[in-house]
Formats: structure tokens, sequence, C-alpha cells
């Protein structure tokens, strides 16, 4: 017994002067890297000296961020694009935008509203199908909705952050952002789709350059010719083809970053996405002016499909002589097209 005490009492000694040795081998290693930070540092980063510096700003010396890319550590891609994005993104856009606002305002104000120059004849003709009208509205309601949701990540910090404070900003912006980055891609497909519809009738011809010299009717007092589209609408058309396609691809590459594409990418897909936007934003409010408050009866048509005779006439009048024996009475807009009485001109759109 006594024997087995003597061993019990010799272990726990022995495991104490373990534990001792063992701790003053840790506080010791301890001791040391805090007396050698600058040896540690040495071995975890090279010397940053005025070398390293030169390297980093040229490019030749860089870490690895992600993977299957090599970025500087000190990118001086992404200073690039913050000066363009302020020196000349933003005041275009403003310039732009305003500008357009501003022209259409002195515009209404000194000549006011095109009215029809001989009286209603209240016989219509159907222009715009129930498909044609769902599908316009629809790409209109999202294009505005990107529009200001677009504006308001540009330039809404200067506005809304000083008058509602952080928390109601960072959620605006938090809303902003969810909304422009999901109905991009809707927008996106369906402009495709409505610009295959109507390509047919907005394909250019002699008559469109004749409607621009004589500037759709405003220089001289000559009437000028126009088929179901006229010079100003083509162009319009041609724009969502051209630029309007571009800003969709480049909102594409930075909605789905999960492709391959590098920051720089992603960076120029910004300046082109926003400089594009910002112009068919500019040009949108004439093509709104023009179609609602500044033509006298061109709104009716997009809302309910026809169009006065006399409308018809004085606006589209190669279109006219094509679909006149088609002008029904009364209003369709609440009988016959009800009825399914009313048939659908040639040559208008389905």
């Amino acid at each position: 017994m006594h024997t087995h005490n003597a061993c019990l009492a010799l272990g726990r000694r022995l495991t104490l002067l373990l534990l001792l040795v063992t701790s003053l081998l840790l506080a010791g290693q301890a001791l040391a890297q805090g007396a050698d930070t600058e040896g540690e540092l040495a071995t975890a980063v090279p010397p940053v000296d005025a070398e390293i510096w030169r390297q980093v700003k040229s490019g030749e010396n860089f870490i690895d961020t992600r993977h299957d890319s090599t970025y500087s550590l000190v990118n001086p891609s992404g200073e690039t694009w913050r000066q363009i994005r302020n020196r000349w993104v933003s005041p275009f856009g403003l310039i732009a935008v305003g500008g357009m606002a501003a022209l259409i305002l002195v515009f209404y104000l000194i000549v006011g509203r095109k009215d029809l120059q001989e009286p209603r004849s209240g016989r219509k003709l159907l222009r715009w199908s129930t498909l044609s009208r769902a599908l316009h509205w629809t790409v209109a309601t999202l294009f505005v909705v990107l529009a200001l949701t677009g504006l308001n990540l540009l330039y809404g910090k200067f506005v809304f952050n000083p008058l509602f404070g952080d928390a109601v900003w960072a959620a605006m912006m938090s809303g902003t952002k969810l909304l422009h980055n999901y109905l991009g891609p809707i927008f996106g497909f369906l402009l495709i789709v409505i610009l295959a519809k109507f390509l047919k009738m907005n394909i250019p011809n002699k008559t469109d350059w004749e409607w621009f010299k004589k500037g759709g009717g405003m220089i001289g007092k000559e009437h000028v010719d126009a088929q179901f589209a006229n010079g100003g609408e083509k162009a319009w058309f041609w724009l969502l083809a051209t630029a309007g396609v571009l800003v969709i691809a480049s909102g594409l590459v930075m909605d789905f970053p999960n492709y391959g594409q590098g920051r720089d990418t992603m960076q120029w897909a910004n300046v082109i996405h926003s400089l594009g936007a910002l112009a068919l934003t500019a040009v949108s409010l004439g093509h709104i002016y023009i179609g609602t408050i500044g033509t006298e009866g061109a709104l009716e048509g997009m809302t309910t499909g026809y169009v006065d005779e006399t409308w018809a006439k004085e606006h589209h009048n190669l279109w006219y002589e094509e679909v006149k024996d088609q002008a029904v009475t009364p209003d369709p807009s609440t009988e016959a097209n009800q009825n399914g009485q009313a048939t659908q001109p040639p040559g208008t759109p389905s």
C-alpha cells in the first residue's frame, strides 16, 4: 500500500514538472516572437520600399485575390474608373438629361402643343393591336423604373441621403439595387421581342430622309410625307436597337459576375452601361413628350389602339392612303372593338 501511494505521488510530481517545462518553452517562444515583430513581418510580407511601390504602380507586383485572377496590390484601373465616373459620366448625365428636360420645357412654352389642322372626322383607324400596346406599355414601364433607379444609384446619395439620413437612405438604396438588378434582364428580353416585332415597319427609306430635312414638318409650311412610322420614330427604334442592346449586354455583364469576367471588364461595363442608359433616358424624354402632351391625338393610338382619320392624314399620310377604306364609325374603342366587328386594317401591326 505504502509503495502504491509513493508511486502515485511520484507520478504527480513528474506530471507537474512536465507541465512546468512545457509552459516555460511556450512562453519563451511567445516572447521571442514578440521581440522580433519586424522579423516576422519581413517573413510574411517583403519590406515595402520605394522600389516595391514602383513595381506596384507599374503592375509588376501583384497578389492573387480571386480564382484565376491576379490584381495589383494597388489597382490603378480602379482609380481610373472612379475618375471617369466622377469627371465624365456623372456630368454627362446631368447635361444630357437635364438639358433635354430644359429644352422640352422651353419648346413647349414657346411653340406649344401641335394641334390638328383640320377638325376630327370621328372616323377611326386601328393603328395598334392589343398585343402591340401591351408590349409597349410593359417595356415603357420597365424603362421608366430602370431609368429612375439608375439615376438614384448615380445621383441619389447627393439628394436623399442629406434629406432622410443614413437609415432611410440605406433602405432606399437596397430596394433600388434589387429593382434595377432584377428588372433589367426582364426589360432586356422584352426589348428584343419588341424590336423583332416592329423591325419591318422601321426599315429606313428615302421618305425618312425628306422627313428629317424638313424637321418633321417644323421647317417650312409644306406637308411632310410619312409611312406607318415616320423618320423620328424610326430613329428612336434604331437607337433602342443599338444603344439599347449595348446597355442590356453591359448590364448583364454586371448582373452576372460569375462567368469569369474580371474587375477591369466589370468597370468598363459600368461605364458603357451608364453612358448608354443616360443617353437613352435623355432621348426618351423627347419621345414621351411628342407621344403625350406634345402632339394632339398621339396618345390615343397607344391607349385605345385607334387614331382619328384626320390625325392619320396629317401625321402618316402614306399609311393613311393604304388603310383609309378600313376607317370605322362610331368610335370602335367602345362598340365595334368589343363586338369583334372592326377588322384590322392592312399594314397595321398585329
